[in-house]
């Protein structure tokens, strides 16, 4: 089967009332149509691939039982991103409503899913399941959230400042707020050059590395002993900066 497929959505209104424009998102499904569909989408920097470990022959997500969708983030670099898409620039603010919005319409009208025997989601995955679940709650019988949230905490706001601005240091940028891209009008934004792109998604996965894991997995060293590297600079080379690589 492809890596994975698209869906086109065509000229897709956002929340904010901004249209994009030839908007797609990528998918891949597991299983057959006639089972009892699940919707599985992709977390924060996470392609589909990263969703397969949990679907197998005698798993939870077992295709030969159920239907598994695998929805794409807008932004993750496979479904409409940045990275992919020449304008509008700077990208449009895109929240949880619309990438569930976008799935909906995939499953029903693409997929003629009916209804749902379940969503769930890790991390941002976990944050669509919540909105799925309140935004079609007669559409799905079950939610199944997993180290995630309804919405972002005042003290993960604050890491996720500290992320981007690592971030956008690399283009010499500053922050525009929270929940905001740059400090730069629009009229002003200009594209990333490939070595900005390079440095700062390296400067990214070292500040995230700090909190994507337990003190406890760096102090009993799993990355050795889970993860196959030989020490803690490899795990921070192979591992997290390797891991932001498209957006």
């Amino acid at each position: 089967m492809a890596e994975f497929n698209v869906f086109h959505l065509h000229d897709f209104t956002l929340q904010s009332g901004v249209v994009l424009r030839n908007a797609y998102i990528a998918y891949k499904t597991f299983g057959d149509p006639s089972n009892p569909a699940i919707v599985y989408p992709t977390w924060y920097s996470g392609l589909i691939s990263d969703n397969e470990w949990l679907i197998g022959e005698g798993m939870a997500l077992n295709p030969n039982k159920y239907f598994i969708i695998i929805p794409a983030l807008f932004g993750n670099g496979q479904s409409m991103s940045p990275s992919n898409t020449p304008e509008p620039r700077p990208f449009p603010h895109i929240t949880m409503l619309d990438n569930v919005t976008a799935q909906h319409r995939f499953v029903t009208e693409k997929l003629r899913v009916k209804h749902l025997k379940a969503v769930l989601g890790w991390s941002m995955g976990a944050a669509q399941t919540f909105q799925w679940i309140t935004q079609y709650p007669d559409f799905v019988d079950l939610a199944v959230p997993f180290c995630g949230a309804a919405r972002c905490s005042l003290h993960n706001q604050v890491f996720l400042e500290g992320v981007k601005g690592a971030l956008i240091a690399a283009k010499g940028a500053a922050s525009g707020g929270i929940s905001n891209g740059e400090a730069v009008a629009a009229s002003e934004y200009r594209t990333w050059t490939a070595k900005e792109s390079e440095i700062g998604l390296k400067a990214l996965g070292r500040v995230y590395a700090g909190w994507g894991f337990s003190q406890a997995f760096y102090r009993e060293k799993l990355y050795e002993t889970h993860l196959g590297f030989k020490d803690l600079e490899e795990f921070l080379v192979g591992f997290w900066e390797a891991t932001p690589k498209i957006c």
